[in-house]
């Protein structure tokens, strides 16, 4: 019996996805922004994207994020 063995096709990324709003009025998402604004500035995206996911997750009142 004969085995075939292939490779898989190549994996194809989207672009990456914009960085979450801040909440308005919330003073931990705005500094938050502030933060990825520097730190993308800097040439640092992994520090921008943990800002992005601290925004995006962070916590409101009513379950608003």
């Amino acid at each position: 019996m004969k085995t075939t063995t292939t490779m898989d096709p190549p994996i194809t990324l989207g672009l990456p996805l914009s960085g979450p709003a801040p909440v308005p009025g919330c003073g931990v998402c705005g500094a938050l922004a502030r933060q990825r604004t520097d730190y993308t500035t800097a040439g640092n995206p992994s520090r921008a994207t943990d800002c992005s996911v601290e925004i995006r997750n962070h916590p409101h009142k009513g379950g608003t994020p």
